[in-house]
């Protein structure tokens, strides 16, 4: 299967992006903001929901009638890097930038317009950690870096 290759341009491209990284696990020490090329790049281990659901369908067809459908074959990670354009400042809160080996779980992305097209993009940790960037426009990529390995289960949430 081919890796996934994204672009966002604009708001709703990036909840695209946020749905293929929720639950993505991150170190502090693989992300950075370049000023000098007004970029901010980001690795990280993103869970492939695609697969997942796929997987889950392909159960629910095969399972008898009447019959729950079992876990639906592995689940995959892969490694994926995510970077933002035309970056004009990157702040942080909740989380030292010092541990390099912190582990972060990506809940989600966002962005907010201030100035058209500028604004603030949010990335939402998991325990309450946040990096913003203040863009001059939305410009961001995602692509994936490699094969997929087995994950270790399926991440859930607390209602």
């Amino acid at each position: 299967m081919a890796g996934l290759k994204l672009i966002a341009l604009d708001s709703e491209d990036l909840a695209v992006l946020s749905v293929h990284l929720q639950d993505a696990v991150v170190a502090v020490g693989d992300m950075t903001f370049l000023p000098k090329e007004r970029r901010f790049v980001l690795l990280a281990n993103r869970f492939d929901w695609e697969k997942a659901i796929q997987a889950e369908a392909m159960a629910d067809i095969d399972a008898p009638v009447g019959v729950a459908a079992a876990a639906a074959g592995p689940c995959v990670r892969r490694r994926a890097g995510l970077r933002f354009e035309r970056v004009l400042s990157a702040r942080v809160r909740g989380l030292d930038l010092k541990q390099k080996t912190g582990v972060l779980n990506l809940l989600a992305l966002t962005f907010e317009e201030t100035n058209s097209p500028s604004g603030v993009v949010t990335f939402l940790f998991s325990g309450g950690s946040e990096v913003q960037l203040d863009v001059e426009c939305m410009e961001a990529g995602l692509e994936d870096l490699g094969p997929a390995w087995d994950a270790k289960g399926t991440p859930c949430h607390e209602a």
